[in-house]
């Protein structure tokens, strides 16, 4: 019953009024990229429940800055110190409360990741899209980005298999303490997360 009705009941309500309780907040980040970087929004497909493909919204924290040869500058180069202060607070995510309230995420459930991950899966580790994939999940509250992709992948499966209202509950409690002690957000020396390929 949970798990089918009241946990999408829940995520609406909750994303609505979020919403409007942020949207001061939201206008803010918006207006000081437009100004630092001109680029606001990032957009991108991800697979979702039944692995549906969805696009996800994201304030955007890196530049489009390219080399001579036209080619993106590394990660490490675009990601400037505005950008880094709102990965850091997690602010980049606020924007997926308009993914939760159309119904392509939840506030709980595994990490919506890359399209081009989904042929490197074994059948365990599908299990992720059995749910809707989550602003923050079982894995974040666990290591996040400090784990190696084998055991996110164990810990969304867990929380599949595990899925309750208490267990959410727990989650989000967590997430908050994880943003507000910023812990876990890139492996040290990294900006953003290593590839999937299979293996690691």
């Amino acid at each position: 019953m949970y798990e089918k009705f009241i946990k999408r009941i829940l995520d609406f309500c909750l994303a609505l009024l979020l919403l409007v309780l942020f949207s001061p907040l939201i206008l803010f980040v918006a207006l000081l990229l437009k100004l630092t970087q001109k680029s606001v929004i990032f957009t991108q497909e991800r697979p979702g429940l039944n692995e549906k493909i969805f696009k996800i919204y994201k304030f955007k924290t890196m530049s489009d800055e390219r080399d001579e040869k036209g080619e993106l500058l590394p990660d490490e180069l675009r990601l400037k110190s505005f950008g880094k202060i709102i990965r850091t607070l997690s602010l980049d995510e606020l924007l997926q409360l308009f993914n939760v309230l159309k119904g392509d995420m939840s506030f709980v459930g595994p990490r919506p990741l890359l399209c081009e991950y989904l042929s490197l899966y074994n059948e365990e580790q599908k299990l992720r899209h059995r749910v809707r994939p989550g602003i923050t999940g079982w894995a974040q509250v666990n290591g996040r980005n400090d784990i190696s992709w084998k055991r996110k992948f164990e810990l969304d499966v867990y929380y599949v298999k595990n899925i309750s209202f208490c267990l959410d509950v727990k989650i989000l409690f967590l997430t908050a303490f994880k943003v507000l002690k910023r812990s876990g957000v890139n492996k040290q020396g990294c900006v953003t997360t290593e590839k999937f390929n299979g293996k690691n």
